[in-house]
């Protein structure tokens, strides 16, 4: 009799799991946007190459660099951060998922007393009860499946987050680096000219002490010898300040940071193959993140839409119940199966109006999805044209720096020969200083173009001749640790 009924059962939870399979789904299927691109990138040197993905920091072949990218990966705390959201991202959607399916809970009760509603008894009476009860809302307006497609295109995002943060950290790390080795450099320039400056200071006053110059020569030259003496402590408190972001960046306590090559001895990378624009809304971690949260919230409009409508519940149970606690397993069986319907008739519009403010966060998605192509492209081609116009000043720069140390030079010798005054000196002096310092300065800017470059294309680059000789390049970045 039990076996019959509980076959009962199971025929009846297999009649609505193929309703709640054959169900429709409410809201509307998800479509990925369709964006137009051009054909090429405005500042683009190159043709369209296909693009492969590379531990592009490799490039400036400089050891130290690479320790520190790979020192990042694995200890930065921003990276941990996002690593734990894809975690409790794929719990989610666990949670989210086991709505779909039935739920089994035991439930037991025991009870003595003389009274039963609410009237009293003229005998005590006992009661034992114990069952396992299956609860089961059939998700025939696919809600459950919705929301299951919202957690997975949520999961999704976060992975992309991850690979967005990762992009950002590689690129932070790299820029950082250079400004510190650039800052080096300044203080290298500010050190060496402090020093020429104190022999040139001693010989001046040398002159004055015999009569030979007036006293504002020797005023002039120590205004020069200040000047130089001022940007030290300058550069110190830069390359500290450097040195503690990179620290950080690393997952460390502040401290000093180890440098591999010069600045002016870093390699400058090949020419770099932008790839299609088309292509940018595949690589591009953040534009598929968009793209996901598009998705889930696009999937939220139609959990929205059958919570207008009613619920179809199933409980069932069977179990035992007896008057005797020794006799509740020797008993009969106690057992009942439950359909319910539940479904909202009137509040104030408050479900539809809950419709309304999904579809409207769907078209906030959306824009958002179209902002974020339209920024990325921005970059894109601000670091081509960044990378264009930065080799032509440094060319510029470097040409502006030899003049400037011929005329320091000839300046002196005219100076010493009596022909110029002090005042001539001191401007190609002042002149030589600035000229260096901005050579470093461009230097570095003109390298961190290609970071900025690396970061907007979503990845690296290489040359399909270089590809074959470099195999490595190809190793998953985005592994996990």
């Amino acid at each position: 009799m039990i076996v019959m009924k509980i076959k009962k059962l199971v025929k009846s939870v297999a009649l609505v799991a193929i309703l709640s399979l054959t169900g429709c789904m409410l809201g509307p299927d998800f479509k990925k946007p369709v964006i137009k691109t051009d054909d090429s990138y405005r500042f683009a040197d190159k043709e369209a190459e296909t693009m492969e993905a590379l531990k592009w920091w490799e490039l400036f072949n400089d050891p130290v660099l690479g320790s520190l990218v790979n020192a990042a990966l694995q200890d930065n705390k921003d990276i941990r951060i996002m690593a734990s959201k894809i975690e409790e991202a794929r719990a989610s959607l666990g949670f989210t998922r086991a709505d779909a399916y039935p739920r089994l809970d035991l439930e037991a009760s025991a009870s003595r007393g003389n009274s039963s509603g609410g009237r009293k008894m003229g005998y005590t009476d006992n009661h034992f009860f114990i069952a396992p009860v299956l609860r089961w809302e059939i998700d025939f307006w696919g809600k459950f499946r919705r929301a299951t497609e919202a957690s997975m295109a949520e999961l999704m995002a976060s992975e992309y987050a991850l690979r967005t943060v990762q992009i950002g950290l590689i690129s932070e790390v790299v820029n950082t680096y250079f400004l510190l080795l650039d800052f080096n450099k300044r203080l290298e320039i500010s050190r060496e000219t402090l020093a020429s400056r104190i022999e040139g200071l001693d010989i001046i006053e040398k002159r004055f002490s015999r009569g030979i110059i007036p006293e504002i020569d020797v005023n002039q030259a120590q205004i020069q010898k200040e000047t130089a003496a001022i940007a030290i402590p300058i550069y110190e408190r830069l390359i500290s300040q450097a040195e503690h972001k990179l620290s950080i960046l690393l997952g460390r306590m502040p401290g000093e940071i180890e440098k591999g090559m010069g600045l002016y001895s870093q390699t400058i990378p090949p020419d770099i193959p932008a790839g299609l624009p088309s292509s940018l809304l595949e690589r591009r971690p953040d534009i598929v993140r968009a793209e996901h949260l598009l998705e889930a919230q696009s999937a939220k409009i139609g959990i929205a839409q059958a919570l207008r409508l009613p619920s179809i519940g199933l409980t069932g149970l069977l179990g035992g119940a007896s008057d005797e606690l020794s006799s509740l397993t020797s008993g009969g069986a106690a057992w009942s199966v439950t359909a319910s319907i539940l479904g909202p008739i009137f509040n104030f519009n408050q479900d539809k109006m809950q419709v309304e403010i999904e579809k409207e966060k769907t078209k906030q998605a959306l824009y958002q999805y179209e902002n974020t192509v339209l920024l990325a492209f921005g970059e894109v081609e601000d670091a081509l044209n960044e990378i264009h116009t930065y080799k032509r000043q440094i060319s510029a720069i470097e040409k502006k720096f030899k003049a400037a140390k011929n005329a320091a030079t000839l300046s002196e010798m005219r100076y010493d020969k009596g022909v110029v005054s002090f005042l001539e000196v001191l401007d190609t002096q002042r002149e030589l200083f600035a000229v260096e310092l901005e050579l470093s300065e461009t230097k570095q800017e003109f390298y961190n173009a290609y970071v900025k470059l690396y970061k907007a294309l979503g990845g690296g680059w290489i040359a399909k001749e270089a590809s074959e000789k470099t195999p490595n390049f190809h190793e998953n970045l985005f592994k996990k640790n």
